[in-house]
């Protein structure tokens, strides 16, 4: 039987594929999400983007395989307890719609492809739960795979969001092609990155904030390096620029050792790097904390809503107002003008409706059928 008390959110991210499985936990004080799974699987999908828009075989095949086995895992589960999304690789592949028949018959459960500022709300749900509500405005960052998110917020309320279409798997294909790490390439790689961000940076000087906070998988690993590597409280300049060095006299990818870089990171190092090192300067960022709450965490908090006293057809007006920065006291004034003219047109569209039946029965003499208005 499907376990009720289990939700599960998967994220089909650029560079990796994650399962979340979290449990609803009921006490005196409300309910909680728990954590009792995570599973990641580097998939890469953005590295599988040929230059003619499609997915190429292997990678497609790389998704199928990890969306397989978290579909075993979520096989119990009740169809309203799962959400899954294909972020930025999938919102520009052309063939993304065949591959999701394929992917969604491989995992069990439907597979949405957001938008850019869907998931830099989701992003920050998921992030606003890990972080203490502190009443200050603060900007979070997400340096995915294909694109970058990022958003303004006070506690658990986005104010402002932007998707910029870079991440950390194109530089790493593009210019650091075998692992190869040059002063040029990465040079490229960064004015690239920052004309990306450019946008970002000017709609950001209406929104002044307090500090800034990282989260998911570039920004994990450029943190921990900055403490374990180069002994830094948080992520800054120095600490960056002290990466950057140290990939640069190695030459390769590879065969770089620093502390707190896990093996899997190192293919997307310096597409990483070159990515943050922008954001740094475009945003004008001095240093940056990380937290662990993220895109996935926040699928969760989002099905946990849904399942509350809360409508869908709310949280889908919510959603599209976040998505087009709509007046949300002007969507009001229009929904009750709308109201005000439906009712008494619906009522006059209802009579005239009945009057044409009945006449089309009479004429026929057929007996009139019983239909709703």
């Amino acid at each position: 039987m499907p376990d009720t008390h289990l939700l599960g959110a998967v994220d089909l991210g650029s560079n990796s594929f994650r399962l979340l499985v979290a449990r609803v936990e009921t006490s005196t004080r409300g309910n909680r999400l728990a954590v009792v799974e995570s599973i990641r699987e580097g998939v890469r999908l953005a590295s599988g983007l040929r230059d003619d828009g499609t997915l190429d075989d292997p990678s497609r095949q790389r998704a199928l395989v990890a969306l397989a086995a978290f579909g075993e895992r979520l096989r119990s589960f009740s169809p309203h307890a799962v959400r899954a999304v294909g972020t930025s690789t999938l919102r520009l592949a052309r063939n993304a719609q065949r591959f999701l028949r394929t992917a969604e018959a491989a995992l069990g459960f439907p597979i949405e492809i957001v938008s850019g500022l869907e998931e830099a709300r989701l992003v920050y749900l998921g992030a606003a739960h890990s972080l203490p509500p502190d009443g200050e405005t603060r900007l979070v960052v997400d340096v995915g795979g294909g694109s970058t998110e990022c958003i303004i917020g006070v506690d658990r309320a986005a104010l402002w969001l932007e998707s910029a279409p870079v991440g950390c798997i194109v530089p790493a294909k593009c210019s650091f092609a075998d692992g190869r790490i040059s002063r040029s390439a990465f040079d490229a790689a960064y004015r690239a990155a920052r004309d990306a961000l450019a946008r970002t940076a000017a709609a950001l000087d209406a929104y002044p904030w307090r500090y800034a906070v990282g989260t998911s998988g570039t920004a994990e690993s450029l943190w921990q390096i900055a403490r374990m590597q180069w002994g830094a409280d948080a992520l800054d300049r120095a600490s960056l620029e002290r990466t950057r060095a140290a990939l640069l006299a190695c030459g390769n990818a590879s065969s770089v050792q620093l502390a707190g870089l896990t093996p899997d990171r190192r293919p997307v190092l310096a597409g990483g790097l070159a990515v943050m090192t922008a954001l740094f300067d475009e945003l004008r960022i001095e240093s940056l904390q990380y937290c662990d709450g993220a895109l996935r965490h926040g699928l969760l908090h989002d099905l946990h809503a849904r399942g509350g006293k809360r409508e869908l057809r709310a949280l889908a007006i919510e959603r599209m107002l976040h998505r087009h920065r709509g007046d949300a006291a002007h969507a009001r004034c229009v929904r009750d003008t709308a109201l005000s003219l439906f009712d008494p047109g619906a009522t006059g569209t209802r009579e005239a409706v009945q009057r044409d039946d009945y006449a089309t029965d009479a004429g026929t003499g057929e007996p009139g059928t019983d239909r709703a208005g």
